[in-house]
């Protein structure tokens, strides 16, 4: 695209602030003379920590940081995101948050238990049934439990300590029935124009977990999006966007289906397992880090093969098919859940939603940055 890109690294560094002057360096490598010749800057670190601090540093040095940090702090925490869609009418399953841990430690070391009393706050709203319980700042499914019962529910808190993916509380969502996949739907703005959804969207789908994030073993196809939804996911960006001239955003949303399963999951589970022989290529050539870091050109094409020919089965198209389908019948249902300020930009969104998403990010980085 003719865009001269620089790298700043944010994580072996050190970032000094001072009367009227700043530095940034690493152990070789003064990075303040780059810092200050650039109008906008990329912020890809992949911890959710970091990318709040590098958003807030960097802005105060005088750059438009994409995603600014008002979108890094509500997409950092779970509930403040379900607060942005709750204020701006988005659908959202119910949730709960209790901001209490479930131990304390009160004066001389005496241990106070608070998880029956949590339990009865979760189950007074959200009823003695299934009760998905998720760390606030949480990412790839990691602790998001399900809790099945009184019982498990207790023991579930009990178990629970904070932890930089949940510094504080819990947050709790009814049991939605989301049949076997969720979407990753894709929007973003640019400066002077009107976000805009993608109409392809990610699948992730498989019945290995009621967590259908693909880093636990399940699989992602790529599947259209009906107008209405999509109107509905720009809404959904738009509150997490907050007034900010650029974003990029990848929502998180799933169709409430119910009793609507016009498919037997036995007959469905027959083509996952179909399809498992393919995508365990997809995973192969993923793991060989060595010919990665070799040969990224060979290897790329190696990935792009191996997706290819994953996307080219039957049971691929077939899945792909009625779950498309299942959106169509459940688009006024739809439930949006989380947003992602740093969405993978290359690999599944890129090879199986046909989305380069490097694209609307150096188009947006440019509209600010000039």
């Amino acid at each position: 695209m003719g865009i001269d890109l620089k790298f700043i690294p944010f994580r072996k560094v050190s970032i000094l602030i001072a009367r009227g002057v700043f530095g940034f360096r690493s152990r070789k490598t003064n990075y303040r003379p780059l810092i200050e010749d650039v109008s906008a800057v990329l912020n890809r670190t992949q911890s959710k920590n970091r990318r709040l601090y590098a958003a807030s540093i960097l802005e105060a040095f005088g750059k438009y940081v994409l995603n600014p940090f008002k979108i890094e702090s509500i997409c950092f925490s779970k509930f403040r995101t379900l607060v942005e869609f709750w204020k701006n009418g988005i659908p959202i399953p119910k949730t709960i948050f209790v901001p209490c841990d479930s131990h304390d430690t009160a004066l001389r070391g005496v241990q106070i238990h608070n998880e029956v009393t949590i339990a009865d706050l979760m189950q007074r709203d959200l009823g003695s049934g299934n009760i998905v319980v998720k760390p606030d700042a949480g990412t790839h499914g990691k602790e998001v439990r399900l809790a099945c019962d009184r019982e498990s529910l207790v023991k579930l808190l009990d178990e629970t300590e904070t932890s930089i993916i949940n510094p504080v509380g819990f947050v709790a969502q009814e049991f939605v029935e989301k049949w076997f996949y969720d979407l990753r739907i894709i929007v973003a703005k640019e400066r002077g124009t009107p976000p805009c959804c993608y109409a392809t969207a990610l699948a992730r789908a498989g019945f290995k977990d009621f967590r259908t994030n693909t880093y636990l073993g399940n699989m992602v196809f790529g599947v259209k999006l009906p107008e209405e939804i999509q109107n509905e996911a720009v809404r959904a960006g738009t509150a997490v966007g907050n007034e900010a001239e650029a974003w990029v955003l990848a929502l998180d949303a799933m169709p409430n289906v119910g009793d609507d399963r016009f498919q037997d999951d036995n007959h469905l589970k027959s083509e996952f397992d179909k399809l498992g022989p393919s995508f365990e290529k997809v995973k192969e050539v993923k793991r060989d880090y060595r010919g990665k870091n070799k040969d990224f050109e060979a290897w790329n094409r190696r990935l792009e093969g191996a997706y290819g020919a994953y996307k080219e089965t039957e049971a691929y198209s077939l899945i792909a098919k009625i779950i498309e389908e299942s959106i169509r019948r459940g688009k006024e249902r739809i439930l949006f859940h989380e947003a992602n300020s740093c969405p993978e930009f290359w690999e599944q969104t890129r090879l199986i939603a046909g989305i380069n998403l490097a694209v609307p990010l150096l188009k947006c980085a440019k509209s600010v940055g000039g």
